[in-house]
């Protein structure tokens, strides 16, 4: 574990204090493959920076995978399983979290979904089921969270979109764009509701990064055999020439979180290379 230790450690940021006291919650924290997801790379960034760190997966064994991650830092957390658009489930994780903790700082709202293909391509049942995890769970998370933190004097919510919500990307993905864009306003509308109770709402909208996801889902768009060839074309998209690395958003996630953007709500913080600057 030493020199795996010693590996995630040259991956992350200086350890700081910049979040201590604070207890975060990380829906969709955990990976869906060997790797680092975002979420997953969001918890490990958290507790670097002092934050007791909740991860809350579909998959409990992933949620387990990403809180060993916090406590080989040093940190400390919960593994929790739900699935976020189970309000019941979501009410159970969060109430655990209180149980634990007493209190709720950090809301990142991560778990995301999509199935691609347009309008005669998307099956209804496919379209509510994407919406249901993409967007329905916002709601359910916040009806939960909100209180909370009103209750306590602030907290700061980070969601996390995808430039896929800003604009089209070549080729249909619906579903997913159509979400993803609601995320982004989702998150303006409880910045404004809940600014005067000392509570952020903030959105990081990532671009092309390479996670678990991309090599098991996306890849297979530009090559169904060579991830290599996959990987290229992908970065050619990008005008830094690269996809960005989970730790990226991460990063992002974190200072949004912080108390260093403490005068920062209702807007977006786009971590994508330039890819939504290009015309083509």
């Amino acid at each position: 574990m030493s020199n795996d230790l010693a590996q995630l450690q040259a991956l992350l940021p200086a350890a700081s204090a910049r979040l201590a006291g604070k207890v975060a919650l990380v829906s969709g924290g955990g990976s869906s493959g060997p790797g680092w997801s975002i979420g997953k790379a969001s918890c490990a960034t958290l507790a670097r920076h002092g934050a007791a760190v909740c991860v809350l997966d579909a998959s409990l064994e992933a949620a387990q995978d990403a809180l060993a991650v916090v406590q080989a830092l040093g940190g400390q957390g919960l593994a929790l399983q739900a699935d976020v658009a189970d309000a019941a489930a979501m009410e159970q994780a969060v109430q655990a979290v209180m149980a634990r903790y007493g209190r709720l700082d950090i809301l990142q709202t991560n778990a995301g979904i999509g199935k691609v293909g347009g309008p005669e391509d998307t099956a209804l049942a496919d379209w509510e089921r994407i919406q249901k995890v993409n967007v329905d769970s916002l709601l359910i998370a916040s009806r939960l969270v909100l209180p909370i933190m009103s209750q306590q004097g602030g907290g700061a919510i980070v969601t996390v979109s995808s430039v896929a919500g800003l604009r089209y990307l070549g080729y249909p993905h619906l579903a997913y764009n159509v979400t993803k864009a609601a995320v982004i306003h989702f998150a303006r509308m409880i910045a404004q509701q809940y600014a005067g109770q000392g509570i952020r709402a903030n959105t990081v909208v990532p671009g092309l990064i390479d996670t678990p996801r991309v090599r098991n889902t996306v890849a297979r768009m530009f090559s169904a055999d060579d991830f290599e060839q996959a990987r290229a074309a992908r970065d050619r998209q990008v005008p830094m020439g690269r996809m960005g690395t989970p730790w990226e958003v991460a990063n992002a996630v974190a200072f949004l979180a912080s108390d260093e953007a403490s005068y920062i709500t209702g807007t977006e913080l786009v971590v994508d290379g330039g890819l939504i600057g290009k015309y083509a």
